[in-house]
């Protein structure tokens, strides 16, 4: 990107501006690394995170360069509303979306109000952005996407700092491990970055192209340290997929217990790698690890093939078996609604869930995920997916698509807004499992089990439940 304004002076303390919309719940790792770099470099970035602290009006009106961290679709589309609400207060400000819907949908967000968006490795050239606007000369940033510029995300290795989270809310401010029945404060970091693997619906491919990025162990020894410092006794590993590299996990992980024997852990893997590294399970689950995010999506192998999970059923169905009988609590995830699902895999999904014993071990939102196809998705050229796909729909950051069987996009509506509804009024996850089943099956809600036993020992899981 050719830069050609008037410089900006940003060293003032305030005049760079980290904005967190949502990172499930988590203290947001996409402010405390960018700031990390930005120390390093000499400045004082602040922080903001508008699903604790909401808006602070006087820290936009400050700023000279907004940085808006969008990791995923929900904090994309808050990151919108940011991005009018900070023109309203602050117009002349710099404004950067970064993280990994920029890329993706950069031709969007340049249209409504953002000057640059970086994708990738973003931290290296968002700083180089913030020197350049800075200096008198004019250069060009790779990685930084402006108007007229390709969207390339940026994929070269960092010089990883560690993450600075001194000027974002406490931990406890955040969701909380449960776990028998205790509520613990929890952290969040990540091993590494990118994926190896090419899921069609993952946004991941199409920004990372099949790469990853190992984070130093220092660097991430580092960070978890600080936050057990801030009183963290659980820590989620939020890699893509932490097996992605199973030596470095480990490390990491054997590093971690040996200097915090007391703290557990979490993380998120691959049917096909929980299965790969079956034997290490064992030394997960000793060394603390509580649960283990794997994104089973369904129990089709149709489906499966097509977004090209690399599993079949019956790989799942071992994988989660074998989670378990190692002592860790398997957390399966769902997007239960895409074109190829039928009525009938809905149904049977719900009840393998009750079989399995699996209730308590799914959060509802769940069962009324439906596909996503953003700008650059795989899926979007994929020739099972043609005959359904709609126009792309740059407001709703997807492409359009319909169920060949209207019954299951009418499902989908009436699932999303029971399982809504029934969180706002904090009904027990388990009457919700049967609420939603007695739908799938066509009966009247009040005809719906009460749910499992008030009394029962729930699996741990963290209080933040929004997976998308």
């Amino acid at each position: 990107m050719d830069l050609c304004d008037n410089t900006v002076d940003l060293r003032d303390d305030g005049a760079i501006l980290l904005v967190s919309c949502y990172e499930l719940g988590h203290q947001p790792y996409g402010v405390a690394h960018p700031s990390g770099f930005l120390n390093r470099a000499g400045y004082s970035p602040a922080a903001l995170d508008i699903a604790v602290d909401g808006w602070d009006v006087a820290a936009v009106q400050a700023a000279r360069f907004i940085g808006i961290s969008v990791p995923m679709h929900t904090a994309l589309r808050l990151g919108l509303k940011v991005i009018q609400r900070i023109r309203e207060v602050n117009p002349r400000c710099i404004v950067c979306c970064y993280g990994l819907y920029a890329s993706l949908n950069a031709t969007y967000l340049l249209s409504q109000g953002a000057d640059y968006c970086v994708g990738g490795e973003s931290e290296a050239p968002m700083l180089d952005l913030v020197r350049t606007l800075e200096s008198e000369s004019t250069s060009t940033v790779t990685g930084v996407i402006g108007p007229g510029q390709p969207a390339v995300p940026y994929l070269e290795r960092l010089p990883f700092a560690v993450p600075a989270r001194d000027t974002l809310p406490q931990l406890d401010r955040y969701a909380h491990l449960e776990s028998a029945g205790e509520n613990r404060v929890a952290g969040y970091t990540e091993a590494s970055r990118g994926c190896l693997y090419g899921c069609t619906h993952c946004p991941i491919p199409p920004v990372y192209g099949r790469r990853f990025f190992v984070v130093p162990l220092e660097t991430v020894l580092a960070d978890i340290r600080q936050q057990v410092a801030q009183g963290a006794t659980h820590i989620t590993f939020g890699d893509p997929d932490f097996l992605n590299g199973p030596g470095h996990a480990l490390r990491v992980v054997d590093t971690m217990h040996r200097e915090f024997p007391d703290l557990t852990f979490d993380f998120t893997a691959k049917v096909e790698h929980l299965l790969k590294q079956s034997a290490r399970l064992e030394e997960f689950a000793a060394a603390g690890c509580l649960f283990i995010v794997t994104a089973v999506e369904s129990l089709s192998d149709k489906v499966l093939k097509i977004l090209d999970k690399g599993h079949t059923r019956q790989d799942a169905v071992a994988a989660v078996h074998r989670v378990r009988q190692a002592g860790i609590a398997p957390r399966p995830t769902w997007v239960p609604f895409t074109p190829w699902e039928t009525l009938e895999d809905f149904q049977q999904l719900l009840v393998w869930i009750e079989s399995e014993d699996l209730i308590d071990y799914i959060d509802p939102v769940q069962y009324a995920i439906r596909l996503l196809v953003p700008p650059g998705s795989w899926l979007a050229q994929h020739p099972a997916c043609l005959p359904y796909l709609g126009a792309l729909d740059a407001a709703a950051l997807s492409y359009q698509w319909a169920h060949p069987d209207p019954r299951m996009d009418v499902l989908q509506r009436e699932v999303a807004r029971l399982v809504a509804d029934d969180a706002e009024a904090e009904m027990d996850p388990s009457a919700t499992f049967y609420r939603v089943q007695a739908i799938a099956q066509g009966r009247p809600l009040s005809n719906a089990p009460r749910g499992l036993s008030r009394d029962r020992i729930r699996p741990p899981r963290l209080s933040e439940s929004w997976f998308c």
